[in-house]
């Protein structure tokens, strides 16, 4: 099948991915675009993946007052370079992230923030709400009752309140991937009256 370049063209509007990486996909996929929308973010996740490790000195901080006054939000999002920091992508996402904050209220950045004392108190909380079920059963339901609650408290693990589907961290990874650098956040505060 022949790749046409309205083709091309359209499959970058939708992903955002450069033109010879929308093309390669296209090609690869038979020129189904919605395989190749797949395939793109595929791709995307595992470049993702590989610029973790890579360090973020750059950024920015944002700040975010929610209407009225009464919540606001202070982020610390770092970059690889001043370049990237001043992009209108990266700007609209550290936007994203604290009107986030701002609705999600969580407690912590990552299940690694988490302390130990924490941890243990909701282990034993998972652990009584198991009473007369089996052995084996008690340590999944355990594992599943700590899911949720690093769901509900820690922001990377938060599904993203514009897109409940994905959580803030695969909304960071998305970006990472559309960007090309490693972006990560490094602290959030949020203010609330009457908290």
């Amino acid at each position: 099948m022949e790749i046409s370049a309205k083709m091309v063209g359209d499959l970058r509007e939708r992903t955002g991915a450069g033109l010879m990486d929308c093309k390669r996909a296209l090609v690869e996929c038979g020129g189904d675009a919605e395989e190749a929308v797949i395939y793109l973010k595929k791709k995307g996740m595992a470049s993702a993946a590989r610029k973790a490790d890579r360090e973020a000195s750059e950024g920015l901080v944002e700040a975010y007052i929610h209407t009225g006054g009464r919540i606001g939000v202070l982020l610390q999002l770092n970059c690889e370079t001043d370049f990237v920091a001043k992009n209108d992508q990266f700007r609209a996402l550290a936007r994203d992230i604290c009107l986030h904050i701002a609705a999600a209220d969580p407690l912590f950045l990552s299940k690694e923030d988490v302390s130990a004392e924490e941890l243990a108190k909701e282990r034993e909380v998972a652990g009584s709400q198991c009473a007369g079920k089996p052995p084996n059963a008690v340590a999944a339901i355990v594992e599943g009752k700590l899911a949720k609650f690093f769901s509900a408290t820690c922001l990377l693990s938060q599904p993203f309140v514009k897109n409940p589907d994905q959580t803030v961290e695969d909304l960071i990874r998305e970006h990472v991937a559309k960007i090309g650098e490693n972006i990560r956040v490094v602290r959030f505060s949020r203010f609330q009256i009457g908290a």
